[in-house]
């Protein structure tokens, strides 16, 4: 048994998430004629295909910030700022999607998650190493 549920519970919510965004961009795709590897020429298909890159440059940074805190601060915690990345890469996406004006708030939503687990989980290491 994982001591880590919840949080590996949010890594797959996070596959997803991807799959979800993957779809959006293949369903554009598909409206609007243009195939692969073109990536411009329908503003609808471009905006899809930045949120779903962004989402992909974010997960460089927030999964090993999520693990860290995981393994210091606890699952619970881990787990309460992956929901709050996720839900802020929702929002980003469907805002983004209409306009990319808005966009703000899911991305601001998103880095704020980004940084506490990041903020939570060198605290914890730290702590850890100091002892």
């Amino acid at each position: 048994m994982s001591a880590y549920p919840f949080t590996l519970l949010i890594l797959l919510l996070i596959v997803v998430l991807q799959v979800w965004m993957m779809g959006r961009v293949a369903r554009q795709r598909g409206r609007s004629g243009i195939n692969a590897p073109t990536m411009t020429g329908d503003a609808e298909l471009e905006r899809a295909i930045r949120v779903h890159m962004n989402t992909i440059e974010q997960l460089g940074q927030f999964l090993p910030a999520l693990l860290v805190c995981a393994a210091y601060m606890g699952d619970m915690t881990s787990a309460g700022f992956g929901l709050l990345w996720l839900l802020g890469r929702v929002w980003y996406a469907l805002g983004y999607q209409q306009a990319a004006a808005k966009r703000s708030n899911g991305f601001l939503l998103t880095f704020g998650a980004l940084a506490l687990a990041w903020l939570f989980g060198a605290y914890g290491l730290l702590m850890a190493m100091i002892k």
